[in-house]
């Protein structure tokens, strides 16, 4: 069963810091904030990414964990990777999430290691927009809801 192993947030930037329980709302979790105007759209609301992502990338040699890389949720079993867009997750809790666009590294990465541009493209994540908002807290499963979208 996938499950939500950590919510992150930051007043800003990277890392963004675990919390137990957030407040999803339309425009993303409530204390979350962005260093960047792009950023400030409901379709990109919150991030999220495979831990599983982050374990490969600890055996490449890079310092990273659960928010180190500005995702705002971190899950397990989910192999979120494999999904596409459109796919629809419910969080036990009641949360609602669509995922709308992959994830593009970006400079801000450079704190932790400037390789990481280069060797997160095409792992570093979705962006997401909150269907139901609620509150999240970490722990809960999380499912795909259906089958998903087809890829194309």
């Amino acid at each position: 069963m996938a499950v939500l192993l950590a919510i992150n947030i930051s007043s800003g930037g990277i890392p963004k810091l675990g919390v137990s329980k957030a407040e999803a709302t339309e425009s993303g979790l409530v204390g979350d904030g962005r260093a960047h105007p792009k950023h400030n759209k409901t379709i990109r609301g919150i991030s999220l990414l495979d831990e599983e992502i982050l374990g490969d990338l600890r055996r490449e040699g890079y310092q990273v964990g659960p928010g180190i890389l500005g995702e705002n949720l971190t899950v397990r079993d989910l192999h979120a990777h494999d999904l596409c867009v459109g796919t629809r997750l419910r969080f036990a809790g009641g949360v609602r999430i669509e995922l709308t666009e992959p994830r593009k590294p970006c400079f801000v990465l450079d704190a932790v290691d400037p390789r990481l541009k280069e060797t997160t493209v095409g792992r570093i994540g979705w962006m997401a927009r909150i269907v139901n908002p609620g509150w999240l807290t970490a722990g809960e499963a999380v499912e795909v809801e259906g089958s998903g979208p087809p890829c194309s």
